[in-house]
């Protein structure tokens, strides 16, 4: 359709009808279907009613239901407006890739593009036309369940992964029935709650908000996103969805954002809760006034919008505003011409789980996975003759994570398939040992595990947290491994040395105990569909760990929130870390820094760095320099290094982090191959928020460093001349 059309049919709408656009609803309301819901359905109407009006739809299953849906609506909707249909496609549809946290560990926005690619086309068979993803929330406190559902603590790699995948499942034309269109999450700093509680404040200096939480968001919308949605939480007082600031000065003023903003779930009828709003009619103003276009299952707007608007309580033209983008976003799909989109049951046949797919959700899990410790017990010999898999995650099959569709551990390659396919002859016994639920203290397993680890030439110790502890409200106190699975490990580890510990996990956990203990750990997170196939192939060396902590691994709780990028003190604790030092900032009971920090991870080969080279020693306002960075394969095998590199401002106006990730970049290099890795690096990268809000670069000396957070191994220094830059 026309713009003009599409104005016309605006005109054509009553008041009830406009409301009824910026309405989305649960699918479950309209058809039978077993996708669970996060939260309450929405006010109760009559099906008949909400049917006729409504924008859009989330939780559906297939391109039947998406078919049943649209026939259904548009059979009812006088004016023939076609559905949105929504749903969280968060790592993959019914092909799992490795979570977001995960895929931030492989430093390999290629690779995130490629799995991205992989969920848009099973997405669009589905018939899906709008994704709630990328979730790019900069997290820093494990104890935050929804931390598995971002790709870092790092808010270079938020933006670039998260920028990625916009660009590869929107694609070239949302009008293509093979693209989807993205819906960037949760606006803002949802991962910055207090205590680590989902749902919780949040309270940040604008500093902090702009340098730390913004970035992201604004990196995914620049990649074309054509929705946001504001988050749950309270920002500085005012919870995001009626937040102004946030939704009209910045977004749409500062940032120019003219797509869809839509809330979460039931968060315009929280507003209530929250404490801001007198009454559900009270919340829809607020919302609207504040810049949200759709309400997510509340059915405020329905309910009270037009009643609003004759009472001149919301402007029309502001409710005309708002309907007008979602028609333009339907538009742009091509919905009034194609209201199927991309839905078609032959394709999901051709394309759920296929050769191609598995292949690529296989080779995401094993670049996602990190290697923590390996005293020469990695990779297994393949004469091993037998092997003993021992723990509570040995045969498990829910190793998808949090946001897997349901029934998604029917199609996962459990470990022991994994081993058998690729070591037919092996003998494997396994024995789950112990339970791995919270307040578990069963250890009448713990023997017989032992004994036999006792019997076996290897030894594979499969532990972690279980597929439901992490992910949206799941917030842990304590991030060890629940139940008795280090009473487990201990035995085991006693019993048999040539032992591999390989974790499953959504979120960094406390390893001290088996850090100390164990001679090898992989972090292998949720890997996904492929998982045991990951597993085998990485334990036997048929691939090579390359992962990096997106996340640093703490020794305690109490460490949080422990950025890597942290700010300097004016009472820096002195090396070495490990000891206390009296009037400094620092624990008396632990070192200050993670068990693992960011940025880490081991291979089966080693990596020398030899040369840093920088292409200048000055750098003006505007310009540019490159960084050159010399790294060999001194190892036997071959294997992939991601060169990471950092900057410090050692003196400005403002108190500037002691380490901060500048530019990343994966290599793969054969035993003896060297490589020069070059960065542009530009001065728009050195810029901060000073002491008035203006984003500025000072003169002065830069530090540029190569390594690994708390770990920089070269470092070369150039002078950045620029007085003062303003760009907004």
């Amino acid at each position: 359709m026309t713009e003009q059309e599409l104005w016309k049919l605006l005109d054509n709408m009553s008041l009830e009808e406009k409301a009824g656009q910026l309405v989305q609803c649960n699918a479950g309301q309209f058809i039978e279907n077993h996708l669970e819901i996060t939260g309450p359905n929405g006010e109760s109407l009559p099906a008949e009613e909400l049917n006729r009006v409504m924008g859009s739809v989330l939780t559906f299953e297939d391109a039947k239901q998406a078919k049943a849906l649209q026939d259904k609506h548009l059979a009812a909707d006088p004016n023939k407006i076609p559905l949105l249909l929504m749903l969280d496609v968060i790592h993959g549809l019914r092909t799992t890739y490795p979570i977001p946290l995960a895929m931030g560990c492989s430093f390999d926005d290629g690779l995130m593009a490629e799995c991205a690619d992989m969920a848009r086309k099973e997405s669009a068979a589905c018939g899906v036309h709008v994704t709630f993803n990328p979730m790019v929330d900069t997290a820093r406190d494990a104890r935050w369940g929804r931390i598995l559902e971002t790709n870092s603590e790092e808010p270079l790699i938020n933006s670039r992964m998260g920028a990625a995948l916009v660009r590869a499942t929107q694609g070239d034309s949302l009008a293509d029935p093979g693209n989807v269109a993205c819906c960037v999450k949760h606006y803002a700093a949802y991962g910055a709650g207090e205590a680590g509680r989902d749902y919780n404040t949040v309270d940040v200096s604008e500093r902090m908000l702009r340098e730390t939480y913004l970035p992201a968001y604004k990196a995914c919308l620049r990649a074309g996103a054509r929705l946001i949605m504001p988050s749950f939480n309270a920002l500085n007082g005012v919870p995001s969805v009626a937040n102004k600031h946030l939704m009209n000065d910045i977004l749409r003023k500062e940032w120019g954002f003219n797509g869809v903003v839509i809330s979460d779930y039931d968060a315009v009828g929280e507003l209530v809760t929250h404490g801001i709003a007198e009454d559900l009619k009270d919340a829809a103003r607020l919302a609207m006034e504040a810049g949200c276009d759709i309400d997510m299952v509340k059915n405020a707007y329905y309910l009270h919008l037009a009643e609003l608007v004759r009472e001149g309580k919301v402007a029309e033209e502001k409710l005309n505003a708002a309907v007008m983008r979602v028609l333009r976003l339907k538009n742009e799909l091509g919905l009034f011409e194609n209201p199927y989109h991309g839905a078609d049951e032959e394709a999901e046949e051709k394309l759920y789980l296929c050769p191609e797919h598995r292949e690529i959700a296989r080779r995401a899990a094993e670049e996602t996975a990190v290697l923590l410790k390996n005293e020469g017990i990695l990779p297994f010999r393949k004469e091993v003759k037998r092997v003993a898999l021992i723990g509570p995650f040995a045969e498990e099959t829910r190793l998808n994570g949090f946001w897997s569709r349901p029934g998604a551990e029917r199609y996962t390659v459990t470990i022991p398939e994994g081993i058998r396919a690729l070591l037919p002859e092996v003998e494997l016994v396994t024995e789950k040992g112990c339970g791995v639920e919270i307040g578990d203290t069963d250890l009448s397993g713990i023997d017989r595990a032992a004994e036999i680890a006792a019997g076996a030439d290897a030894v594979i110790l499969a532990l972690g947290e279980p597929e439901n502890y992490s992910g949206e409200g799941r917030s842990r106190a304590e991030l060890t491994l629940p139940g008795p699975q280090l009473e487990l490990a201990r035995s085991v580890l006693q019993a048999n040395a040539n032992t591999a510990v390989i974790l499953f996990n959504g979120r960094p956990l406390v390893l001290n105990g088996l850090a100390r203990t164990a001679p090898a750990i992989l972090e292998m997170w949720y890997p996904g569909t492929e998982a045991g196939n990951a597993v085998a192939r990485l334990l036997w060396g048929e691939a090579n760990p390359c992962g990096k902590l997106s996340a640093g691994l703490p020794r305690s709780v109490g460490q949080y929130p422990m950025p890597y990028n942290r700010m300097n003190t004016g009472r820096p604790k002195p090396e070495p870390d490990d000891q206390p030092a009296p009037f400094s900032s620092c624990y008396l009971d632990m070192p200050n820094l993670p068990l693992y920090s960011f940025g880490y991870g081991l291979s089966y080969t080693s990596f020398a760095y030899e040369k840093l080279e920088l292409s200048r020693r000055t750098l003006e306002k505007g310009g540019m320099l490159q960084v050159t960075v010399t790294v060999r394969n001194t190892g036997s095998v071959p294997g992939k290094e991601t060169v990471q590199l950092y900057f410090r401002d050692p003196v400005a106006s403002v108190v500037r982090p002691v380490q901060q990730l500048l530019d990343y970049r994966k290599v793969f290099l054969n035993p003896g191959e060297a490589a020069e890795v070059v960065f542009t690096v530009r001065e728009e990268q050195f810029r901060f928020y000073g002491m008035n809000g203006e984003e500025i670069s000072e003169p002065g000396e830069i530090r540029i460093s190569t390594g690994y957070a708390d770990h920089l191994i070269l470092t070369e220094r150039f002078l950045l001349l620029p007085e003062s830059v303003n760009d907004h």
